[in-house]
């Protein structure tokens, strides 16, 4: 596929130019009284405000809480929800504009891989069936005639025994059927992959295996990510960029570096206390936070800062006004937070 990588170069496809834009993306699910006449009384507010970009041959990683919108917001960059407001651009062209004949050519240049590597294959279709499946929807892609030789590559490129074709899902181990995931999304050579979770159903060592194949694969193909996980130390080992997300919006936004070794907002230096370390002297010196109190419900979330009701940094102003994510003279990047500052003993 080097040569393919070639090709984009010649079309004007620069690594590290903006490929995908997201702009005040909002998802919000009504919630309604009645049975004959309902009416709404209230909103989910799931996704509220998100703001990316995602740049060609970059791995985004998006991570957070259980229920802070993250799975949302993958669900609305590959259409599968329709968002309530805001826009997202892929390569120029609107993605929720979109229908009939243009939206299928986007959906082709954006795949996903599902977290769950088993519910997400449909157990009464043979691996070559589920992998081949795309090219019934996208017959150009590859002729009739070539898809038997076609699947067998892409069941190949992601280390696995091209004979075993006619094999169904629950014949393989959970790795293997995630890698099964990966060659289908692979099929249609997409340019932006969205993973949700691609490991978290997997053993430690399988995890591992799975996260460098997706960065061979990057290397090899030229690939976009965007990488949702809960694991932290996972999304540092494959990520560019990491954004932070809590109830709903993105809090903090930055490079590996930055975010793992200067955090400004206190979410996330609350987030880098609590993850593992191996060293056991090291565990002993650690300042770890210990927030008080439970998530607010996204249907009714907190006045201003919506992280203030945990926050041991909270003041008036944090209840008056909503922080937004924008560069400060005083932070090294955007960071939603009115007292921002690096606090290094949290790395």
């Amino acid at each position: 596929m080097r040569g393919a990588a070639g090709a984009d170069l010649a079309a004007g496809k620069v690594r590290g130019e903006t490929i995908l834009s997201v702009n005040h993306l909002v998802k919000h699910y009504p919630i309604t009284q009645g049975v004959l006449l309902k009416r709404q009384v209230g909103a989910v507010k799931a996704v509220d405000g998100v703001s990316f970009e995602l740049r060609r041959g970059e791995t985004l990683g998006v991570v957070g809480e259980s229920g802070c919108g993250k799975s949302t917001l993958a669900r609305l960059l590959m259409r599968l929800e329709t968002p309530t407001a805001g826009r997202a651009s892929l390569e120029g062209r609107d993605l929720f504009k979109a229908s009939g004949a243009e939206l299928r050519r986007l959906r082709r240049n954006m795949q996903m891989v599902m977290q769950d590597p088993y519910t997400s294959l449909n157990p009464r279709m043979t691996v070559g069936d589920i992998i081949g499946e795309p090219f019934e929807i996208h017959p150009d892609a590859a002729p009739r005639g070539s898809r038997r030789q076609r699947v067998q590559e892409l069941l190949d490129l992601v280390g696995l025994n091209p004979e075993h074709i006619n094999r169904y899902p629950h014949q393989f181990s959970g790795g293997q059927r995630q890698r099964i995931g990966i060659a289908r999304a692979l099929a249609l050579r997409p340019e932006i992959i969205v993973c949700d979770e691609p490991v978290s159903a997997l053993d430690v060592s399988i995890q591992a295996q799975v996260i460098n194949l997706l960065e061979k694969l990057q290397n090899e193909f030229g690939l976009s990510y965007i990488f949702i996980a809960h694991d932290l130390s996972v999304v540092r080992h494959i990520s560019d960029r990491v954004a932070v997300m809590y109830l709903g919006k993105i809090v903090e936004i930055g490079t590996e570096q930055e975010i793992y070794e200067r955090a400004t907002h206190p979410y996330t230096q609350a987030l880098l206390s609590a993850v593992p370390v191996p060293d056991p002297g090291a565990r002993e010196n650690r300042n770890i936070i210990r927030l008080h109190g439970d998530v607010p419900s996204p249907a009714d979330p907190p006045s201003g800062c919506r992280f203030r009701t945990r926050c041991w940094k909270a003041q008036e102003i944090c209840a008056n006004k909503e922080p937004h994510t924008v560069l400060r003279a005083a932070d090294p990047h955007p960071s939603a937070c009115h007292f921002a500052e690096v606090r290094p003993s949290a790395a």
